[in-house]
């Protein structure tokens, strides 16, 4: 069944090693660097739970994305619900409960590719998918090796690398150590999904473990980035970093004990970098990132139209062709969703059920890493310098001196100084601030780096087709002497 915010947050009161700022973190959901953005989670599970949405969110007693879809209409349902949460955000929380549930989802849908000659982790995929659905568990996953690893420098084998890996062997499972970088929103989860996405090299065995394990597994560590929610003044100044920083940690595996029944890779270079390509892995999370990318630009989209008549420049025509150019950036974002819907594919000859479009969802990466900085360009040209020049805090609209001065000098006809600056706080937070270029960058990196999505693009995309035309072209002319060539 699906769980009340409430229980959420009761669930990660449970002796979880997160620091921050050399502090050690009791209570994620009462620290100030935590809390309001653990309580924005605790929402969206409210929503799930017992709201107006609760029939869109889940069906069955379980949240949709744990739901194997069998045909597009499964697939529309499914987004629906990736819709609703990402509007409860507007778009700026990345890594909600239903990304890593429709990757546990596509994990079952293809369980064979976790079988290979030296073990079989199917069972246990199927157990990850089960447990998270029937517990309402918010998983994280982190997949990025330290650049100083001898895998992401090429460098050589010397027993000493940082990545996770395997260093022992027992009876009831292995022992790990090493670290995995941008464990975003990993200090909310109840269990984080450890492997890797980019291939690794053939004799990099210890690496090729993949496994989820508790948040509160003794020996697990969670070092955070620097809080933009705890930095935040107040939810007036800062009303999109103050809710919404799911934060990025550094995950330390200090000797960590895996149960077996917990490993879903081991030893095996291939089924670790297949589990993500050859399931519906990779895709499902591109269908809720997609879905949240373009909710996401909605939102900038609907910020530059009231900046624009916040400033009385409206009806101009370079400010209308600017929005334009906005909505029309809105409709190629929606645009990708509904293909990757409509373009789906079997899992396993159905028996998995359907996946979005790989070409299409492969696509959209490229997309929204190039689309995100254009829109952002085109938001801050309308905002103007009104975003810098704006009261340090709040309070001094508060303040019996400087309150008068800022609604005598702020305001603008129509629009009260009060109400101006908070629309223009608002701007610099999703444009300017430190939050805001972690989002610029989150869309560019969020799942992968180029080198890696674009060799899927050219590997899955149809290349015959583009060379076929090509070639047909020259088979129809010859040269200049060539009585088929034109007079």
């Amino acid at each position: 069944m699906t769980r009340s915010g409430q229980e959420y947050l009761a669930s990660l009161r449970d002796g979880r090693e997160v620091w921050i700022d050399g502090e050690r973190v009791r209570d994620v959901t009462r620290h100030p660097a935590f809390r309001n953005t653990a309580a924005s989670l605790g929402r969206l599970y409210d929503l799930a739970h017992d709201s107006e949405h609760s029939a869109e969110l889940a069906a069955g007693g379980v949240h949709r994305a744990f739901s194997v879809p069998r045909g597009h209409a499964d697939l529309v349902a499914r987004r629906r619900a990736h819709k609703i949460w990402a509007e409860a955000a507007y778009g700026f929380l990345g890594r909600t409960p239903d990304c890593m549930a429709a990757a546990a989802t596509a994990f079952t849908a293809a369980p064979g590719v976790f079988t290979t000659g030296g073990f079989d982790g199917a069972d246990h995929a199927r157990a990850l998918h089960r447990r998270m659905a029937e517990g309402d568990l918010y998983a994280a996953f982190t997949l990025t090796n330290p650049r100083t690893s001898r895998t992401a420098a090429g460098g050589p084998r010397d027993g000493d690398d940082p990545a996770v890996r395997v260093v022992a062997e027992k009876d009831g499972g292995v022992v790990v150590r090493g670290a995995k970088m941008i464990g975003t929103a990993a200090a909310f989860a109840d269990e984080v999904v450890v492997g890797t996405i980019e291939p690794l090299a053939p004799q990099d065995t210890e690496q090729a473990v993949s496994f989820s394990i508790p948040v509160a597994t003794p020996g697990l560590t969670l070092l955070a980035r620097t809080s933009y929610e705890g930095r935040a003044r107040s939810l007036y100044d800062n009303p999109l970093s103050s809710r919404f920083d799911e934060n990025d940690v550094l995950l330390v595996c200090d000797d960590v004990f895996v149960p077996w029944e917990r490993v879903l890779t081991y030893r095996d270079v291939d089924a670790a970098f297949r589990m993500w390509w050859h399931t519906p892995a990779y895709v499902n999370l591109v269908h809720q990132a997609a879905t949240r990318f373009w909710t996401k630009l909605e939102f900038l989209t609907g910020l530059a139209i009231l900046l624009a008549k916040a400033g009385g420049t409206y009806e101009l025509p370079p400010v209308t062709q600017a929005v334009g150019r906005m909505m029309g950036r809105v409709a190629q974002a929606k645009a990708f969703v509904l293909a990757a819907e409509v373009s789906f594919e079997q899992v396993d000859s159905g028996r998995g059920g359907v996946m979005p479009g790989r070409e299409i969802s492969y696509a959209q990466r490229i997309m929204a890493g190039e689309l995100y900085p254009a829109a952002l360009r085109e938001v801050r040209q309308l905002a103007g310098g009104g975003i810098v020049q704006l009261p340090a805090s709040g309070e001094d609209l508060l303040h019996p001196e400087l309150g008068p001065l800022v609604r005598r000098f702020l305001g603008a006809p129509g629009h009260g100084a009060e109400e101006r600056v908070k629309l223009l706080k608002l701007a610099w937070d999703a444009l300017g601030t430190e939050f805001a270029a972690r989002q610029e960058q989150y869309e560019t990196l969020s799942h992968g780096a180029p080198h890696v999505y674009l060799a899927q693009q050219a590997w899955e995309g149809d290349t015959e087709a583009c060379e076929t035309l090509v070639r047909e072209c020259l088979a129809g002319y010859g040269l200049p002497s060539d009585e088929t060539a034109p007079r």
